[in-house]
């Protein structure tokens, strides 16, 4: 199984975004929920097995709501992390380290 962390950026104000519920999906069930730390980060327990998964932010911005990243888990990779780096009109996400 592989374990997954997120980091939420905030670009505009330049620091980490605090308090952002985050839901963890599969197959439109939610496995696992929190919320991001002090330092915009957010690590779940909830072991994860090869598929489709669903990150879902709710960043509320003044243009997004929420914003859903889907991603694949590989029986090769331990540990996943998925970073969102996050502007009132935009956002980017990646596959971190």
């Amino acid at each position: 199984m592989s374990t997954l962390s997120t980091h939420v950026l905030d670009a505009e104000a330049g620091r980490p975004r605090v308090g952002v519920p985050v839901r963890l999906e599969r197959g439109g069930e939610v496995l696992a929920e929190g919320v991001t730390d002090d330092d915009g980060r957010l690590r779940f327990a909830h072991g994860l097995t090869p598929g489709v998964h669903r990150l879902v932010f709710e960043v509320d911005t003044p243009f997004y709501p929420e914003i859903t990243v889907a991603f694949r888990v590989t029986a090769d990779r331990p540990h996943l992390h998925v970073p969102v780096l996050l502007s009132p009109f935009a956002y980017t996400t990646y596959r971190g380290s």
